[in-house]
C-alpha cells in the first residue's frame, strides 16, 4: 500500500510541471489560475470550439490553431478597443454559467437573441443575421419546404430557433442534438430524413459533402449577439461602439466575405451595399483542407493519425495528472472517513456516514458542476484543474471509505487487544497494526478504483479541461472520423491503465503469499 501511495504521489509531482506547461501553452486551454486577475488590455471571451464550424473551431490544417469568422470578428473588436482578445474554451452548456462565474468577459458562439436568452444575459447589438436551411442526402427529393418536412425524421440542434420552428409546426419526428456533426452523421447513415439548421452550419457541413445538398429557400431569420453578464453594461457599450465602427468602415463585410458568409440579409441589416472584390479565401481554404484530410487512402489516414499523437499525448498527461492527484485525495480522505465510521464517536460516525451516503447517492457530474460553478456563490473560486481534482477526489473518497471500512472489519479484534497489551496507545495500534493489515486486503480493490477514476476523469471536460475525451470530441468532429480517432483515444486510456492493472495483480499475489504465511502460524 505504501508503495502504491508513494507511486501515485511521485507520479503527480512529476507530471505537474508538464501539465501546467500544456495548459499554459495550448491555445484552447483555460490557464491554471483563478480567473478574474486581468489587466486593462485583456479581453477574455469564450466559445465552444470543439465542433463549431464556421464560428470558432480548430483549423483542420493546424489543430492547435483556432479560426472561424467569430474568432476573426472578436480579434477585430479587440483591436478597435485597443485590447488583446484571449480565447477560452468551454462546453456549450457551460458558456453562460461561466459568465456569472467571471471566467471570461463575454461569450461569442452564434447565440440567438431570443426573448428567453435576453432575459438571462446582456446582449450586444447583432453582429450577424441569418436564416434556416434544409439539408438532404443527394438522392433525396421533395423535402424542400417546412410543410414537406411533416411526417419525417428531422434533425436539428437543441434550444435553437430551428428546433422551435419545427415544434411549433408539429407533425415531425424531431431529434435534437448537442453537436451538429452527430446530426450530419445520422443523416448520412439514414437515421434522419432531413436536417434544419442555421445557414452557416448548413453551408459548411452540408455543401462540402458529396453525399449531401442544401435545398429550398432560406427560412425565417434570426440574429446573433455577443452575450455579457447582466452587470457588464459598460463593457457591452464599448463592444457595441467597436462593432458599430466595424460595420461602418466595412471591416465586418470583409471578414464575412472571406468566409463566404456575406448575404442579402446582412446587406439589408448593415446598410452596406458595397460590391467588394473579396475572394472567399477562408471558405476555399476550409474546403481544400477538408478535401485533403477526409480521404480514405492509407497515406492520408497515416499522416492524419501521426499528427494526432502530440494532441493525444498532451491530453493523456492531463488525464493522468488529474487522476493521480484525485486518487491521493481519495486515499487519504477515504481512510479518515473509514476510521471515523469504525472507531469514532457518535457524531463522527454520523457525519462520516452522512458524507458517504450523500456523495454515493448523487451523480459525479453534478458534483463537478457544483464545485466549479456553485462554490463561487460562497466566495470559493477554484481553477478548472483544481476543481476537477477536488471533485474526483471527494467523490472517490466515499467509495474508498467503504472499501477501507470493510478492510478494517476483516482485521480480527484480537489484533487491537494484543497491540494494547504490548503497551501501545490506541492510535499506535491503529497506525502500526490494524491499518496495515486492512490495507493489505483493499490494495487490489484500490488499484481497480484508480483505473475507474482514470475513465471517470472524462467528466472534467465540462469545466474546460482538455483531457482525452474532450480531445476525442474535437478531433472526431473536425474530421468526421469517429472510428480511427476513437481507437487511438481508447488505446491511450488502455495504456494509462495497464501499469495499474499489473500493479493490482502483483498486489494480489503478494497478499496471497502473505496471508498464506499468516495462516501457517496459527
Amino acid at each position: 500500500m505504501n508503495k502504491f501511495f508513494a507511486c501515485l504521489f511521485a507520479l503527480a509531482l512529476t507530471l505537474a510541471p508538464f501539465v501546467h506547461a500544456v495548459a499554459a501553452d495550448e491555445q484552447t486551454a483555460t490557464p491554471l489560475v483563478v480567473p478574474g486577475a486581468r489587466d486593462s488590455t485583456d479581453l477574455p471571451w469564450a466559445s465552444d470550439g470543439e465542433a463549431n464550424v464556421p464560428y470558432v473551431f480548430h483549423d483542420p490544417e493546424h489543430e492547435s490553431r483556432m479560426t472561424g469568422f467569430e474568432y476573426d470578428l472578436v480579434n477585430a473588436i479587440a483591436e478597435k478597443m485597443h485590447r488583446k482578445g484571449r480565447f477560452i474554451q468551454n462546453d456549450w452548456d457551460g458558456l453562460i454559467p461561466g459568465l456569472s462565474r467571471d471566467l471570461y468577459s463575454m461569450v461569442v458562439d452564434g447565440i440567438e437573441m431570443t426573448p428567453e436568452h435576453k432575459a438571462a444575459v446582456l446582449f450586444s447589438r447583432p453582429y450577424y443575421v441569418t436564416s434556416e436551411r434544409i439539408i438532404l442526402r443527394k438522392e433525396e427529393t421533395g423535402l424542400d419546404t417546412m410543410e414537406a418536412l411533416k411526417g419525417h425524421r428531422i434533425g436539428t440542434i437543441k434550444d435553437t430557433t430551428a428546433e422551435r420552428m419545427l415544434r411549433r409546426q408539429g407533425g415531425s419526428n424531431i431529434r435534437s442534438y448537442e453537436e451538429e456533426t452527430n446530426a450530419f452523421s445520422d443523416l448520412r447513415n439514414g437515421r434522419l430524413d432531413a436536417i434544419l439548421l442555421d445557414a452557416p452550419i448548413a453551408m459548411y457541413y452540408g455543401s462540402i459533402s458529396d453525399d449531401m445538398k442544401l435545398v429550398g429557400e432560406p427560412i425565417g431569420s434570426m440574429e446573433y449577439g455577443i452575450a455579457f453578464a447582466p452587470g457588464s453594461r459598460a463593457l457591452r457599450d464599448q463592444v457595441d461602439a467597436a462593432l458599430g465602427e466595424l460595420i461602418k468602415d466595412g471591416t465586418l463585410h470583409k471578414i464575412l466575405a472571406r468566409w463566404n458568409l456575406w448575404t442579402p440579409l446582412m446587406e439589408n441589416y448593415t446598410g452596406d451595399h458595397a460590391q467588394l472584390d473579396i475572394a472567399p479565401v477562408e471558405w476555399d481554404r476550409y474546403r481544400a483542407a477538408m478535401a485533403s484530410t477526409t480521404g480514405n487512402n492509407w497515406k492520408v489516414l497515416i499522416h492524419r493519425y501521426v499528427g494526432f499523437l502530440p494532441l493525444i499525448g498532451q491530453a493523456a498527461l492531463m488525464t493522468l495528472a488529474v487522476s493521480a492527484l484525485a486518487m491521493i485525495i481519495a486515499v487519504a480522505l477515504g481512510l479518515l472517513l473509514a476510521l471515523a465510521r469504525h472507531y469514532g464517536g457518535a457524531i463522527l460516525r454520523l457525519t462520516a456516514g452522512f458524507y458517504v451516503e450523500i456523495v454515493r447517492g448523487t451523480p459525479l457530474l453534478i458534483q463537478v458542476l457544483f464545485i466549479f460553478y456553485g462554490l463561487p456563490a460562497f466566495g470559493i473560486r477554484l481553477s478548472p484543474f483544481m476543481a476537477g481534482v477536488l471533485s474526483l477526489g471527494l467523490n472517490y473518497a466515499a467509495y474508498e471509505a467503504e472499501n477501507y471500512r470493510a478492510g478494517l472489519l476483516s482485521v480480527p479484534r484480537g489484533q487491537m487487544e494484543a497491540a494494547i497489551a504490548l503497551n501501545m496507545t490506541h492510535w499506535q495500534a491503529l497506525r502500526l497494526v490494524v491499518v496495515p493489515q486492512a490495507f493489505r486486503t483493499v490494495v487490489p480493490v484500490m488499484t481497480n478504483d484508480f483505473i475507474s477514476l482514470l475513465k471517470d476523469s472524462s467528466l472534467v471536460s465540462v469545466i474546460t479541461l482538455t483531457e482525452l475525451s474532450q480531445t476525442y470530441v474535437r478531433l472526431s468532429s473536425t474530421y468526421y472520423d469517429y472510428f480511427g480517432t476513437g481507437l487511438m483515444v481508447g488505446a491511450a486510456y488502455l495504456l494509462l491503465g495497464l501499469p495499474f492493472v499489473r500493479l493490482a495483480r502483483m498486489a494480489e499475489r503478494r497478499m496471497g503469499r502473505s496471508m498464506g504465511g499468516t495462516v501457517g502460524h496459527h
